[in-house]
């Protein structure tokens, strides 16, 4: 399975190292948010990568809904519960939640549509910062720390109207932030497509902290930064 190299997993247990999730967060979504990087202070799991490890787990069905609760830091060990329930929580071995699911519906265990979905959403995911969340910041005059970006995982859903896709990929259908002082709630729908024709739909919500008033040169040093970590980790 593609998820291998990124976790361990013993009975209902999964860990996952630092340089593991950096590793998912880099070369399977695509993305170089500074949280991922295995030496930052403050690093985290890349929720697309607990959201993957779920689909594997678990089933892709019909419908379902991810809350992140928590930030999974370095060394938690995560409990993935044997259950045919519509609902349950992934939480540590002290039982501190971090993720909520919910679903409905068929389920799908066909791990060929699983991966194609799994990969699929991740780079969508991946690709938030900057393509969609900087045209959003500048409309709304206000930008994220530049010297402490949080950007942080809130939620998504998803709804398929039937599981015969067999390669499905996704299309932003529309964006919005909304800011409610130093803080502001993005929201990203998308359509699920397959051979063009669109076989299921959802929405993606981040939460964006520590906002300040839009400064393009500070935004420009910002993105400059994050596509020479880009570059540098491809040479």
């Amino acid at each position: 399975m593609y998820l291998d190299p990124f976790h361990a997993s013993q009975g209902s247990t999964i860990t996952i190292t630092p340089e593991q999730g950096s590793q998912f967060a880099k070369q399977i979504s695509d993305d170089f948010n500074p949280l991922h990087n295995p030496d930052s202070k403050r690093f985290c799991v890349p929720g697309d990568l607990l959201f993957a490890l779920v689909l594997a787990r678990y089933g892709l069905a019909k419908n379902m809904a991810f809350k992140y609760t928590g930030m999974v830091g370095k060394g938690v060990v995560l409990n993935f519960p044997e259950t045919q329930a519509s609902e349950f929580c992934i939480a540590d071995t002290n039982e501190k939640p971090y993720l909520e699911v919910s679903r409905d519906g068929d389920i799908s265990h066909n791990m060929t549509l699983i991966e194609a979905f799994s990969r699929a959403y991740v780079a969508f995911s991946g690709h938030s910062f900057p393509h969609i969340l900087v045209p959003l910041m500048q409309q709304e005059n206000v930008m994220i720390n530049p010297d402490k970006p949080m950007v942080i995982y809130e939620s998504m859903a998803f709804n398929f109207e039937n599981l015969s896709a067999e390669r499905p990929s996704l299309e932003l259908t529309n964006s919005s932030l909304n800011v409610s002082g130093k803080r502001g709630l993005v929201r990203m729908e998308f359509d699920i497509c397959e051979s063009g024709q669109r076989v299921g739909s959802g929405y993606k919500t981040m939460v964006l902290s520590g906002l300040r008033e839009f400064d393009q040169a500070q935004l420009d040093n910002l993105i400059q930064l994050y596509e020479q970590t880009k570059s540098n980790y491809r040479i």
